[in-house]
């Protein structure tokens, strides 16, 4: 890859960013990112800025389903649509999962508890059962049996984020410098725009991108 990312360069990109967090992505950014073609500096500038946004800076790996009941009938309003039905789910994980996710990509009812087991895991989540074996399929890993392998192993984390960037022909985008672009794909709207762009602008600074 031209540019080697070292732990002093990620942190001026990212300076919210933790060291350890950091360091725990390194090495599998460094492997990962040339097998998928991320290998100029404004490609790796757009990726890093994207995962950085959508971990938290590299903080979570894996969904957060903690909502009161008030959050719940603002996001998931369409599964909550009453006072009653959000106070029995709320603040309860593993239960809103099931029943937010149930019957969709490829996941099974509520009670089969799919929702959890498929749960938003990865940089980039991965969502759904159907996008599990998807994933799993492209990257030669039985994601379906152990889901939680993408959370919890830095390299699959950056893999699967990896392989959704190529599926979405993200590099492309990246090539004309398309934020707002690669930002719908990534999210499905524009959610945190300006954080993304901060984080473009200091990774193109730092990768001296003109």
């Amino acid at each position: 890859m031209a540019t080697s990312l070292t732990l002093e360069l990620l942190a001026e990109i990212v300076p919210q960013a933790k060291a350890d967090n950091i360091d725990k992505y390194l090495t599998a950014l460094n492997e990962v990112l040339p097998q998928f073609d991320i290998n100029t500096p404004l490609r790796i500038a757009h990726f890093l800025a994207q995962i950085a946004h959508e971990s938290g800076y590299f903080r979570a790996s894996s969904e957060n389903l903690n909502y009161s009941d008030q959050a719940l009938r603002a996001v998931f309003g369409k599964y909550f649509p009453d006072d009653d039905s959000a106070k029995a789910y709320a603040r309860q994980p593993e239960k809103i999962a099931n029943r937010v996710y149930a019957n969709r990509m490829g996941n099974g009812n509520e009670a089969s508890g799919d929702g959890w087991k498929y749960r938003g895991r990865g940089l980039i989540q991965l969502t759904g059962k159907d996008n599990y074996m998807r994933c799993g399929e492209a990257l030669g890993l039985d994601l379906v049996s152990d889901p939680d392998v993408v959370s919890t192993d830095a390299k699959v984390a950056i893999q699967s984020a990896c392989h959704y960037w190529q599926s979405c022909n993200l590099n492309m985008l990246a090539d004309e410098d398309e934020l707002v672009k690669i930002t719908k794909r990534i999210n499905g709207g524009t959610n945190g725009l300006d954080d993304r762009a901060a984080l473009l602008n200091r990774a193109k600074q730092f990768l001296d991108i003109a």
